[in-house]
């Protein structure tokens, strides 16, 4: 009796291979974060299971469209030539002029625009071309020697031709009726006499014709600046602005090639009832530097006789 012993009887679940059952306990507890972790991972197929798997790319695979760049690209170095301001600023004086007498020569229409928009030339800038012509002339001479001999005429004779055409050129702007104001006349004639004077005096006879037609041109032009004057104001300009000394100092130096201008300030101031003033103050014996005075005064002219006759 004591070797039979009871043996629990067994239900029919339990008649199942131990292999197939899971030898600990089964869990219900509550599945937590951790496991809902561990199932994602679990979830997540292996390499070998991404290997075997359709073709189809990844999310992380997948070709995205490639993202706009929205800045400008900067342009490399490459050349360019100047605008033209910037291109006017490179220029000198005598380069700006020969590229404005091409464009002139090639479209002459534009010769007349340029000399309606150009300012006047005034009497400073037309001396200050002439200057420098009269400098260029003085430079070409040869060191030593005779100036006035025909060697150094025909080394000069260019730079002589184009101080004679530029002062033959600049004169007739200054003359009436270009010219209305006669103070500006007289007082280019005056400078220009001067550059006149100036001139070589050359040995051959030929050569002296440049400085002898110069000398008759500037005497036709202060005749005619006289001859208008006289008609605008009474020609105060010429009579107090001692044009009529200055004249008459030209015509002495220019050994009496003025000669004609010079009758046409003294008729004029005749006309006006004066003398000329140089001889005014040779009878009076009084400096001419101190008319400015007596004009000042209001005693200038006082002492002279006043003349009267029928108007």
């Amino acid at each position: 009796m004591s070797s039979m012993i009871a043996t629990p009887a067994l239900f029919p679940h339990q008649h199942q291979d131990p292999r197939l059952s899971p030898s600990h306990p089964m869990s219900y507890s509550l599945p937590t974060s951790a496991g809902r972790k561990r199932k994602a991972e679990d979830e997540e197929p292996s390499a070998d299971d991404r290997m075997s798997t359709s073709p189809s790319p990844s999310l992380h695979q997948r070709a995205l469209p490639a993202h706009r760049n929205t800045k400008r690209p900067r342009a490399g170095a490459t050349g360019r030539p100047l605008s033209l301001p910037r291109l006017l600023e490179t220029l000198d004086a005598d380069s700006l002029r020969n590229v404005l007498q091409t464009i002139c020569q090639r479209h002459p229409g534009l010769g007349t625009e340029i000399e309606q928009t150009a300012p006047r030339p005034s009497v400073a800038s037309a001396l200050t071309v002439l200057k420098q012509y009269e400098s260029a002339l003085q430079a070409t001479f040869p060191f030593g020697g005779n100036r006035s001999s025909d060697y150094a005429y025909n080394r000069v004779k260019p730079a002589l031709v184009n101080l004679l055409d530029a002062l033959a050129d600049f004169t007739p702007h200054f003359l009436p009726p270009n010219e209305s104001q006669a103070s500006q006349s007289l007082s280019f004639l005056d400078s220009a006499t001067d550059i006149i004077h100036h001139l070589p005096d050359w040995s051959t006879f030929q050569h002296r014709l440049h400085k002898q037609n110069a000398y008759e041109e500037i005497s036709k032009a202060w005749t005619l600046v006289i001859q208008e004057a006289a008609k605008r104001a009474g020609g105060i300009h010429v009579q107090y602005g001692g044009w009529d000394q200055k004249l008459a100092k030209h015509n002495q130096q220019s050994g009496g090639k003025l000669q004609e201008a010079f009758n046409a300030m003294s008729n004029h101031l005749g006309w006006m009832g004066s003398q000329p003033s140089t001889q005014q103050h040779a009878g009076r014996g009084i400096d001419p530097s101190s008319v400015r005075q007596e004009l000042l005064s209001g005693t200038y002219g006082s002492n002279l006789p006043v003349r009267v006759g029928p108007w």
